[in-house]
Protein backbone atom coordinates (compact mmCIF):
# COMPACT_ATOMS: atom_id res chain seq x y z
CA UNK A 1 0.00 0.00 0.00
CA UNK A 2 1.35 3.45 -0.90
CA UNK A 3 3.00 4.99 2.21
CA UNK A 4 2.13 1.96 4.25
CA UNK A 5 5.79 0.91 5.66
CA UNK A 6 6.67 -2.25 7.78
CA UNK A 7 6.13 -1.37 11.22
CA UNK A 8 7.47 -4.83 12.64
CA UNK A 9 10.77 -4.05 13.60
CA UNK A 10 9.46 -0.78 15.35
CA UNK A 11 6.20 0.88 16.98
CA UNK A 12 3.41 1.39 14.80
CA UNK A 13 3.09 5.63 14.51
CA UNK A 14 -0.30 6.33 15.36
CA UNK A 15 -2.33 9.78 14.41
CA UNK A 16 -4.82 10.43 16.56
CA UNK A 17 -8.09 12.86 15.42
CA UNK A 18 -10.76 13.52 17.89
CA UNK A 19 -8.51 12.40 20.65
CA UNK A 20 -10.64 13.61 23.80
CA UNK A 21 -13.90 11.98 22.58
CA UNK A 22 -15.11 8.22 23.50
CA UNK A 23 -13.10 6.58 20.44
CA UNK A 24 -10.10 8.75 21.24
CA UNK A 25 -9.61 8.17 25.21
CA UNK A 26 -10.25 4.77 24.54
CA UNK A 27 -7.47 4.33 21.88
CA UNK A 28 -5.19 6.39 24.54
CA UNK A 29 -6.10 3.96 26.82
CA UNK A 30 -4.53 0.49 24.48
CA UNK A 31 -1.61 3.11 23.62
CA UNK A 32 -0.76 3.04 27.06
CA UNK A 33 -1.49 -0.70 27.39
CA UNK A 34 0.92 -1.24 25.10
CA UNK A 35 3.81 1.15 24.71
CA UNK A 36 6.10 -1.20 22.83
CA UNK A 37 3.68 -1.43 19.90
CA UNK A 38 2.47 1.53 19.53
CA UNK A 39 3.58 5.35 19.31
CA UNK A 40 1.39 8.54 19.21
CA UNK A 41 2.89 11.25 16.99
CA UNK A 42 -0.07 13.34 16.81
CA UNK A 43 -3.18 14.38 18.07
CA UNK A 44 -6.18 16.70 17.49
CA UNK A 45 -9.34 17.63 19.39
CA UNK A 46 -11.64 20.28 19.12
CA UNK A 47 -12.58 22.36 22.19
CA UNK A 48 -11.57 20.10 25.18
CA UNK A 49 -7.72 21.66 25.23
CA UNK A 50 -7.14 20.60 28.42
CA UNK A 51 -7.64 17.04 28.01
CA UNK A 52 -5.91 17.03 24.90
CA UNK A 53 -2.63 18.87 26.19
CA UNK A 54 -2.96 16.49 29.24
CA UNK A 55 -3.07 13.45 26.73
CA UNK A 56 -0.28 15.23 25.03
CA UNK A 57 2.00 15.75 27.97
CA UNK A 58 1.61 12.43 29.11
CA UNK A 59 2.61 10.82 25.77
CA UNK A 60 5.20 13.02 24.72
CA UNK A 61 3.21 13.52 21.32
CA UNK A 62 5.20 15.68 19.12
CA UNK A 63 2.36 17.33 16.78
CA UNK A 64 -1.04 18.52 18.60
CA UNK A 65 -3.82 20.12 16.38
CA UNK A 66 -7.26 21.76 18.01
CA UNK A 67 -9.53 23.25 15.56
CA UNK A 68 -10.97 25.64 18.16
CA UNK A 69 -7.77 27.11 19.36
CA UNK A 70 -5.08 29.45 18.48
CA UNK A 71 -1.63 28.31 18.81
CA UNK A 72 -1.41 30.62 21.78
CA UNK A 73 -4.44 28.89 23.51
CA UNK A 74 -3.47 25.97 22.43
CA UNK A 75 0.44 26.52 23.79
CA UNK A 76 -1.13 27.79 27.42
CA UNK A 77 -2.97 24.87 27.70
CA UNK A 78 0.21 22.64 27.08
CA UNK A 79 2.47 24.66 29.27
CA UNK A 80 -0.22 24.16 32.33
CA UNK A 81 -0.45 20.14 31.61
CA UNK A 82 3.55 20.00 31.51
CA UNK A 83 3.94 22.26 34.51
CA UNK A 84 1.11 19.96 36.41
CA UNK A 85 3.20 17.27 35.52
CA UNK A 86 6.56 18.22 36.47
CA UNK A 87 7.51 17.66 32.65
CA UNK A 88 10.23 20.08 31.51
CA UNK A 89 11.87 20.66 27.86
CA UNK A 90 8.47 19.55 26.02
CA UNK A 91 7.74 21.84 22.64
CA UNK A 92 5.85 20.55 20.52
CA UNK A 93 4.50 22.15 16.89
CA UNK A 94 1.54 23.34 17.63
CA UNK A 95 -1.67 23.19 15.12
CA UNK A 96 -4.91 25.50 15.37
CA UNK A 97 -7.59 26.37 13.90
CA UNK A 98 -10.59 25.27 11.15
CA UNK A 99 -7.73 23.16 9.17
CA UNK A 100 -5.96 21.60 11.91
CA UNK A 101 -6.62 18.04 12.07
CA UNK A 102 -6.95 18.15 8.23
CA UNK A 103 -3.38 18.79 8.45
CA UNK A 104 -2.16 16.73 11.19
CA UNK A 105 -3.79 13.69 8.65
CA UNK A 106 -1.94 14.19 5.99
CA UNK A 107 1.52 14.12 7.81
CA UNK A 108 3.68 11.12 7.99
CA UNK A 109 2.27 8.33 10.08
CA UNK A 110 1.66 4.14 9.88
CA UNK A 111 -2.27 4.52 11.09
CA UNK A 112 -4.22 7.76 11.09
CA UNK A 113 -7.50 6.97 13.58
CA UNK A 114 -10.20 9.43 12.40
CA UNK A 115 -12.21 9.43 15.51
CA UNK A 116 -14.27 12.86 14.89
CA UNK A 117 -17.84 12.80 14.98
CA UNK A 118 -19.62 14.44 12.28
CA UNK A 119 -19.73 15.81 8.26
CA UNK A 120 -16.28 17.75 9.37
CA UNK A 121 -13.95 14.47 9.09
CA UNK A 122 -14.25 14.26 5.64
CA UNK A 123 -11.32 16.12 4.97
CA UNK A 124 -9.06 14.86 6.97
CA UNK A 125 -10.28 11.38 5.89
CA UNK A 126 -9.50 12.63 2.28
CA UNK A 127 -6.02 14.06 3.74
CA UNK A 128 -5.09 10.49 5.03
CA UNK A 129 -6.12 8.45 2.05
CA UNK A 130 -4.03 11.20 -0.36
CA UNK A 131 -0.92 10.51 2.24
CA UNK A 132 -1.53 7.08 1.93
CA UNK A 133 -1.25 6.14 4.98
CA UNK A 134 -3.74 3.83 7.18
CA UNK A 135 -7.19 4.70 7.92
CA UNK A 136 -8.67 3.65 10.88
CA UNK A 137 -12.57 4.84 10.22
CA UNK A 138 -14.44 5.91 12.95
CA UNK A 139 -16.00 9.18 11.77
CA UNK A 140 -18.81 7.10 9.10
CA UNK A 141 -20.09 10.69 8.07
CA UNK A 142 -17.02 11.20 6.34
CA UNK A 143 -17.61 7.88 4.45
CA UNK A 144 -21.35 8.30 3.88
CA UNK A 145 -21.32 11.80 2.07
CA UNK A 146 -18.40 11.46 0.64
CA UNK A 147 -18.88 8.06 -0.72
CA UNK A 148 -17.39 8.16 -4.18
CA UNK A 149 -14.73 10.23 -3.12
CA UNK A 150 -13.68 8.20 -0.20
CA UNK A 151 -13.55 4.88 -2.19
CA UNK A 152 -11.77 6.63 -5.55
CA UNK A 153 -8.63 7.90 -3.21
CA UNK A 154 -8.63 4.13 -0.64
CA UNK A 155 -6.13 1.72 -1.92
CA UNK A 156 -7.15 -2.09 -1.45
CA UNK A 157 -7.04 -2.47 2.61
CA UNK A 158 -6.46 1.04 3.13
CA UNK A 159 -9.59 1.45 5.76
CA UNK A 160 -9.75 -0.50 8.64
CA UNK A 161 -13.41 -0.03 10.19
CA UNK A 162 -13.82 1.06 13.46
CA UNK A 163 -17.13 1.09 14.50
CA UNK A 164 -17.80 -2.13 16.13
CA UNK A 165 -20.45 -3.72 13.59
CA UNK A 166 -18.50 -2.94 10.68
CA UNK A 167 -15.39 -4.52 12.04
CA UNK A 168 -17.35 -7.29 13.29
CA UNK A 169 -18.20 -7.95 9.69
CA UNK A 170 -14.61 -7.58 8.60
CA UNK A 171 -13.58 -10.14 11.39
CA UNK A 172 -16.18 -12.29 10.00
CA UNK A 173 -15.38 -11.86 6.32
CA UNK A 174 -12.15 -13.80 6.94
CA UNK A 175 -14.29 -17.04 7.08
CA UNK A 176 -15.02 -16.92 3.36
CA UNK A 177 -14.37 -15.11 0.03
CA UNK A 178 -16.27 -12.41 -1.13
CA UNK A 179 -18.11 -14.33 -3.95
CA UNK A 180 -19.32 -16.34 -0.99
CA UNK A 181 -21.41 -13.59 0.75
CA UNK A 182 -25.01 -13.95 0.87
CA UNK A 183 -26.27 -10.78 2.91
CA UNK A 184 -24.50 -8.97 5.59
CA UNK A 185 -26.68 -8.63 9.03
CA UNK A 186 -25.86 -5.61 11.03
CA UNK A 187 -27.37 -5.77 14.41
CA UNK A 188 -28.81 -3.03 16.81
CA UNK A 189 -29.42 -2.16 19.91
CA UNK A 190 -32.79 -0.65 19.72
CA UNK A 191 -31.55 2.26 22.09
CA UNK A 192 -33.54 3.28 25.14
CA UNK A 193 -37.13 3.23 23.39
CA UNK A 194 -37.05 -0.18 21.68
CA UNK A 195 -40.24 -1.55 22.06
CA UNK A 196 -41.86 1.94 21.84
CA UNK A 197 -44.80 2.68 19.65
CA UNK A 198 -44.37 6.52 17.30
CA UNK A 199 -46.71 8.02 19.69
CA UNK A 200 -45.01 7.01 22.78
CA UNK A 201 -41.61 8.42 21.78
CA UNK A 202 -43.62 11.87 21.31
CA UNK A 203 -42.59 13.16 25.32
CA UNK A 204 -39.07 11.60 24.97
CA UNK A 205 -36.67 14.21 26.63
CA UNK A 206 -33.17 14.97 25.78
CA UNK A 207 -31.78 13.66 28.61
CA UNK A 208 -33.77 10.10 27.94
CA UNK A 209 -32.55 10.08 24.68
CA UNK A 210 -28.92 9.75 25.89
CA UNK A 211 -29.30 7.25 28.29
CA UNK A 212 -28.15 4.43 25.92
CA UNK A 213 -28.39 0.93 27.43
CA UNK A 214 -24.83 0.37 26.56
CA UNK A 215 -22.59 2.31 25.24
CA UNK A 216 -21.33 5.84 26.61
CA UNK A 217 -20.81 8.27 23.18
CA UNK A 218 -21.25 11.50 22.13
CA UNK A 219 -24.32 13.87 22.09
CA UNK A 220 -24.93 13.52 18.40
CA UNK A 221 -23.86 9.63 18.39
CA UNK A 222 -25.99 8.88 21.40
CA UNK A 223 -28.72 10.61 20.13
CA UNK A 224 -28.24 8.75 16.63
CA UNK A 225 -28.36 5.15 18.25
CA UNK A 226 -31.85 6.61 20.32
CA UNK A 227 -33.31 7.55 17.08
CA UNK A 228 -31.64 4.54 14.44
CA UNK A 229 -30.43 7.42 12.57
CA UNK A 230 -27.22 5.92 13.78
CA UNK A 231 -28.06 2.32 12.03
CA UNK A 232 -29.20 4.28 9.35
CA UNK A 233 -25.72 5.55 8.52
CA UNK A 234 -24.30 2.43 9.37
CA UNK A 235 -26.28 0.39 6.15
CA UNK A 236 -25.35 2.92 4.58
CA UNK A 237 -21.27 2.29 5.82
CA UNK A 238 -21.52 -1.29 5.26
CA UNK A 239 -22.90 -0.91 1.54
CA UNK A 240 -19.64 1.43 0.43
CA UNK A 241 -17.02 -0.66 2.69
CA UNK A 242 -17.91 -3.93 1.59
CA UNK A 243 -19.95 -3.31 -1.71
CA UNK A 244 -22.93 -5.30 -0.88
CA UNK A 245 -25.73 -3.82 -2.29
CA UNK A 246 -28.84 -2.43 0.22
CA UNK A 247 -30.89 -5.66 -0.81
CA UNK A 248 -28.60 -7.89 1.12
CA UNK A 249 -27.97 -5.65 4.42
CA UNK A 250 -30.24 -6.66 6.80
CA UNK A 251 -30.79 -5.37 10.40
CA UNK A 252 -31.98 -7.09 13.10
CA UNK A 253 -32.54 -5.31 16.82
CA UNK A 254 -30.08 -7.37 19.36
CA UNK A 255 -30.80 -5.35 22.81
CA UNK A 256 -27.58 -7.29 24.49
CA UNK A 257 -25.29 -6.10 21.70
CA UNK A 258 -23.36 -9.33 22.63
CA UNK A 259 -23.14 -10.37 18.75
CA UNK A 260 -21.76 -6.96 16.95
CA UNK A 261 -22.77 -8.02 13.81
CA UNK A 262 -23.08 -11.27 11.12
CA UNK A 263 -22.08 -12.87 7.81
CA UNK A 264 -24.06 -14.75 6.13
CA UNK A 265 -22.64 -17.00 3.73
CA UNK A 266 -24.55 -18.67 0.39
CA UNK A 267 -24.14 -22.71 1.90
CA UNK A 268 -26.48 -21.13 4.57
CA UNK A 269 -24.04 -20.65 7.01
CA UNK A 270 -23.92 -17.71 9.45
CA UNK A 271 -20.61 -16.31 11.13
CA UNK A 272 -21.06 -14.03 14.12
CA UNK A 273 -18.67 -11.70 16.11
CA UNK A 274 -19.15 -11.65 19.37
CA UNK A 275 -18.00 -9.85 22.58
CA UNK A 276 -19.02 -7.60 25.34
CA UNK A 277 -20.68 -4.20 24.22
CA UNK A 278 -17.37 -2.22 24.31
CA UNK A 279 -15.69 -0.50 21.69
CA UNK A 280 -12.21 -1.64 22.80
CA UNK A 281 -11.81 -4.81 19.94
CA UNK A 282 -12.43 -2.57 16.96
CA UNK A 283 -10.06 0.45 18.28
CA UNK A 284 -7.39 -2.19 18.80
CA UNK A 285 -7.92 -3.30 15.60
CA UNK A 286 -7.91 -0.15 13.75
CA UNK A 287 -4.58 0.29 15.32
CA UNK A 288 -3.36 -2.61 14.79
CA UNK A 289 -4.89 -4.76 11.95
CA UNK A 290 -4.59 -7.23 10.42
CA UNK A 291 -2.99 -8.19 13.77
CA UNK A 292 -4.96 -8.62 17.25
CA UNK A 293 -3.82 -6.88 20.73
CA UNK A 294 -3.69 -9.66 23.58
CA UNK A 295 -6.12 -8.77 26.30
CA UNK A 296 -7.74 -5.37 24.56
CA UNK A 297 -10.67 -6.53 26.33
CA UNK A 298 -12.44 -9.45 28.33
CA UNK A 299 -13.86 -11.82 26.55
CA UNK A 300 -17.31 -13.22 27.39
CA UNK A 301 -17.86 -15.47 30.28
CA UNK A 302 -19.69 -18.41 28.74
CA UNK A 303 -19.58 -20.15 32.35
CA UNK A 304 -22.75 -17.77 33.10
CA UNK A 305 -26.23 -18.62 32.29
CA UNK A 306 -27.43 -15.72 29.46
CA UNK A 307 -30.04 -15.31 27.11
CA UNK A 308 -29.74 -13.01 23.79
CA UNK A 309 -32.79 -12.06 22.13
CA UNK A 310 -33.22 -10.76 18.67
CA UNK A 311 -36.51 -8.97 16.94
CA UNK A 312 -37.30 -7.25 13.64
CA UNK A 313 -36.96 -3.77 13.37
CA UNK A 314 -39.93 -1.69 13.82
CA UNK A 315 -39.59 1.01 10.74
CA UNK A 316 -43.16 2.83 12.00
CA UNK A 317 -41.81 3.84 15.28
CA UNK A 318 -38.15 4.39 14.07
CA UNK A 319 -38.14 4.80 9.95
CA UNK A 320 -34.46 6.64 9.85
CA UNK A 321 -32.89 3.37 8.40
CA UNK A 322 -35.62 2.82 5.74
CA UNK A 323 -34.84 6.80 4.79
CA UNK A 324 -31.29 5.80 5.17
CA UNK A 325 -31.75 2.92 2.79
CA UNK A 326 -33.30 5.62 0.51
CA UNK A 327 -30.97 7.70 0.41
CA UNK A 328 -28.25 5.40 0.31
CA UNK A 329 -29.36 3.68 -2.90
CA UNK A 330 -29.91 7.87 -4.72
CA UNK A 331 -26.22 7.81 -4.17
CA UNK A 332 -24.17 10.83 -5.02
CA UNK A 333 -25.15 13.87 -2.70
CA UNK A 334 -28.07 12.01 -1.06
CA UNK A 335 -26.30 10.96 2.04
CA UNK A 336 -24.66 14.10 2.53
CA UNK A 337 -28.28 15.46 2.85
CA UNK A 338 -29.36 13.16 5.55
CA UNK A 339 -26.46 13.43 7.47
CA UNK A 340 -26.56 17.05 7.44
CA UNK A 341 -30.28 17.73 8.31
CA UNK A 342 -29.96 15.07 11.01
CA UNK A 343 -26.91 16.96 12.55
CA UNK A 344 -28.92 20.17 12.91
CA UNK A 345 -32.35 18.42 13.94
CA UNK A 346 -30.08 16.72 17.23
CA UNK A 347 -28.94 20.12 17.80
CA UNK A 348 -32.52 21.26 17.92
CA UNK A 349 -33.62 18.80 19.86
CA UNK A 350 -31.43 19.63 22.51
CA UNK A 351 -32.13 23.09 22.48
CA UNK A 352 -35.81 22.39 22.86
CA UNK A 353 -36.72 23.64 19.81
CA UNK A 354 -38.35 20.08 18.34
CA UNK A 355 -39.49 17.21 19.81
CA UNK A 356 -37.39 13.81 19.40
CA UNK A 357 -39.85 12.48 16.42
CA UNK A 358 -39.54 15.62 14.74
CA UNK A 359 -36.05 14.93 14.03
CA UNK A 360 -36.26 12.15 11.45
CA UNK A 361 -39.20 14.26 10.50
CA UNK A 362 -37.05 16.94 9.53
CA UNK A 363 -34.11 15.00 8.06
CA UNK A 364 -37.59 13.39 5.30
CA UNK A 365 -38.95 16.94 5.01
CA UNK A 366 -35.14 17.80 3.84
CA UNK A 367 -34.47 14.87 1.90
CA UNK A 368 -37.84 15.41 -0.10
CA UNK A 369 -37.30 18.94 -0.87
CA UNK A 370 -33.89 18.26 -2.49
CA UNK A 371 -35.55 16.18 -5.30
CA UNK A 372 -36.18 19.31 -6.41
CA UNK A 373 -32.45 20.58 -6.26
CA UNK A 374 -30.64 20.17 -9.24
CA UNK A 375 -27.72 19.43 -7.25
CA UNK A 376 -29.39 16.40 -6.49
CA UNK A 377 -29.11 14.91 -10.09
CA UNK A 378 -24.75 15.36 -9.88
CA UNK A 379 -23.28 12.40 -11.41
CA UNK A 380 -19.82 12.96 -11.00
CA UNK A 381 -18.75 13.89 -7.41
CA UNK A 382 -16.38 16.64 -6.38
CA UNK A 383 -15.58 17.83 -2.62
CA UNK A 384 -17.30 20.98 -3.30
CA UNK A 385 -20.75 18.98 -4.19
CA UNK A 386 -20.46 17.60 -0.90
CA UNK A 387 -19.75 20.41 1.08
CA UNK A 388 -22.56 22.43 -1.18
CA UNK A 389 -25.25 19.61 -0.34
CA UNK A 390 -24.18 19.77 3.73
CA UNK A 391 -24.80 23.25 3.85
CA UNK A 392 -28.10 23.85 1.69
CA UNK A 393 -29.69 20.67 3.72
CA UNK A 394 -28.19 22.53 7.43
CA UNK A 395 -30.07 25.92 5.97
CA UNK A 396 -33.17 24.17 4.55
CA UNK A 397 -33.39 22.05 8.12
CA UNK A 398 -33.13 25.43 9.90
CA UNK A 399 -35.87 27.02 8.02
CA UNK A 400 -38.15 24.05 8.79
CA UNK A 401 -37.21 24.26 12.64
CA UNK A 402 -39.12 26.84 14.93
CA UNK A 403 -36.65 29.47 15.66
Amino acid sequence: MPGVTDTSARPRRIVLLGSTGSIGTQAIDLVHRNRDRFEVVGLSAGSNLELLAEQAVALRVPVIAAASATQESLAEAVARAADAAGVTAYDPELLGGPEASTTLAARDADVVVNGITGAIGLEPTLAALRAGTMLALANKESLIIGGPLVKALAAPGQIVPVDSEHSAIAQCLRGGRAGEVRRLVVTASGGPFRGRSRAELADVTPQQALAHPNFSMGRVITTNSATLVNKGLEVIEAHLLFDIPFARIDVVVHPQQMIHSMVEFVDGSTIAQAGPPRMLVPIALGLSWPERIADADVPVDWTKAQSWDFEPLDDDAFPAVALARRVGEAGGTWPAVYNAANEIAVDAFHEGRIGFVDIVDTVAKVVDAYAAEPASRVSDLTLDDVLSADAWARAAAERSIPA
